[in-house]
């Protein structure tokens, strides 16, 4: 509501008072549409090289460690890395272990254009080009013989009828992996395999792959909970969680549930915990939902400043049992945030003293305990003493409704959460292990709108984890979740070999028997 001449105070210092906290106000809306604009028009990206232009690129999106080349070329260890990472490209070689299929190319006439001799092969050229044979689906027809004894009335020998997953269904086990690979590690959709399916010549509704994937997680669900409760296991534990959206039947709308997403990953220590991550379907994001997640749980749990986890460390039954780690991402993103809207000069400086932290972490990744811990001692614990006493300097001079003392409160009052990687070589100063690991769920979350009911978000969180703990371990999805389905259901792996078949275990298994038979 407009503001009349005769409601001003006739008072100096208050009319003074009205102005300051006017202009305060002013500053908030002024960041809230320039936060909205960024939003709509401007750039996502948090990497320093965007954010401030002459600083080295800080890349959020950095790998937990250091993939192989594509092209099967070991890496040169003696060669200091460049501050800029080189692209991964295949130049000069494909990958050594794709199968080779050579086609001879022979001139149209051997004969010499001169005196029409017979020419001899002196050389040859060779080029290698990346080739897909197409997919295609058959009908696998199982014949069984009856066998009996013409002598006497003996009983008639038939071999017994393999095992499927859907028995006496129209699929084989192996299609059935390939459709929930499809669907909870590349991302596609339901939906969509039916109308590639359709392509061939193949109709099937969309109810039976649901269907399909319900008899998939039910088969692998005791895997899902061994892998679930093996990381939990570990005293180290990445935390988070995104919304889903679950339609409730018979009222034509969906329901906000949600997906928690547990992730380990020692790589970069070379520590015992594998890559993997396991998602766990709930009806809420309150603290009851993390509690009977992470029962029996002791250990760090590295987490954003949800206030779920500020309480779940807080509780009697979990007092000393869980300390939290902070990300020291999210704090930096407030800081992106405030310089992307007021320009600030000082959140640029935060955004750059932060980078000078991960410049050390990115040289000490890949040592060993001691050696991080020495290295975040002596040279990073001083760069975040010093980013302490610039925000509690800095704080004191500027308004409370300012965005960015909210940038600089988030930071403080988490402080002892924020720093405590530099205490424990173990530690990782973000979360990004999980949010990484998050970003499929997000994928197919925004592919597929929606869940068909809780049921589907169940079967979604038990086959998406462990896919995608089988794409963290380097392994193909399909070929892990086949193999898997095949000695569930033919019962060579019985429930006491469980373990055989976590994606870490399956991969050493399979390693180990190609070594055995070169």
């Amino acid at each position: 509501m407009a503001i009349r001449p005769e409601d001003l105070p006739k008072d100096a210092a208050a009319l003074a008072e009205m102005v300051l906290a006017f202009d305060s106000e002013n500053e908030d809306l002024r960041a809230e549409i320039a936060t909205l604009k960024g939003l709509i028009f401007g750039a996502r990206s948090e990497r320093s090289a965007i954010i401030c232009a002459e600083q080295l690129a800080f890349d959020l999106e950095r790998t937990a460690d250091v993939q192989p080349p594509a092209n099967d070329d070991e890496p040169e260890s003696d060669t200091p890395r460049s501050k800029r990472r080189k692209p991964r490209r295949n130049i000069g070689a494909l990958p050594a272990h794709l199968p080779r299929v050579e086609q001879v190319i022979e001139p149209a006439s051997t004969l010499c254009p001169c005196c029409a001799g017979q020419m001899h092969r002196i050389g040859e050229e060779t080029s290698e080009a990346l080739d897909r044979v197409p997919a295609w689906l058959r009908v696998l027809r199982t014949i069984r013989p009856k066998y009996a004894c013409r002598a006497c009335e003996g009983p008639i020998v038939q071999a017994p009828a393999p095992a499927r997953l859907v028995e006496g269904g129209m699929a084989t086990t192996a299609l059935i992996a390939h459709i929930a690979a499809a669907k909870y590690a590349w991302q596609s959709t339901l939906y969509r395999q039916t109308q590639i399916l359709a392509g061939h010549g193949v109709v099937v509704d969309r109810q039976t792959l649901a269907r399909w994937m319900g008899s998939v997680a039910w088969m692998v669900k005791g895997l899902y909970d061994l892998q679930l409760k093996t990381m939990h296991r570990f005293d180290r534990l990445f935390c988070d969680e995104t919304p889903m959206p679950v339609l409730e039947p018979g009222r034509g709308r969906t329901k906000i549930c949600q997906f928690w997403a547990h992730a380990t990953d020692d790589r970069a220590w070379k520590g015992p915990a594998p890559p993997a991550v396991a998602y766990v379907f709930a009806g809420g994001r309150g603290k009851k939902e993390i509690v009977a997640q992470l029962a029996g749980f002791e250990g760090v749990l590295q987490v954003d400043g949800y206030a779920a986890y500020v309480s779940l460390a807080g509780d009697a039954k979990t007092s000393g049992k869980i300390r939290l780690a902070y990300c020291l991402v999210h704090a930096r993103r407030n800081f992106v945030k405030v310089h992307k809207a007021t320009n600030s000069p000082f959140a640029r400086e935060v955004i750059e003293r932060i980078g000078a932290v991960y410049a050390i972490e990115e040289r000490i990744r890949g040592l060993d305990v001691g050696e991080r811990r020495t290295a975040r001692q002596v040279e990073t614990k001083p760069l975040m003493e010093a980013l302490k006493a610039r925000l509690v300097a800095v704080k004191d001079g500027i308004s409370r409704r300012s965005t960015l003392i909210k940038a600089i409160d988030y930071m403080l009052e988490r402080w002892e959460g924020l720093t405590a990687f530099l205490d424990d070589g173990r530690l990782e100063p973000d979360t990004n292990t999980v949010e990484r690991s998050i970003r499929p769920i997000a994928i197919g979350k925004k592919n597929s709108l929606f869940s068909g009911d809780e049921g589907g978000g169940e079967t979604w969180a038990i086959l998406s984890s462990l896919l995608n703990t089988a794409k963290l371990n380097g392994v193909d999805p399909e070929a892990y979740l086949t193999d898997v389905l095949e000695r569930m259901v033919s019962g060579r792996t019985t429930n006491d070999r469980l373990h055989e078949l976590l994606a870490w275990n399956w991969k050493a298994a399979r390693g180990a028997e190609k070594r055995a038979a070169a």
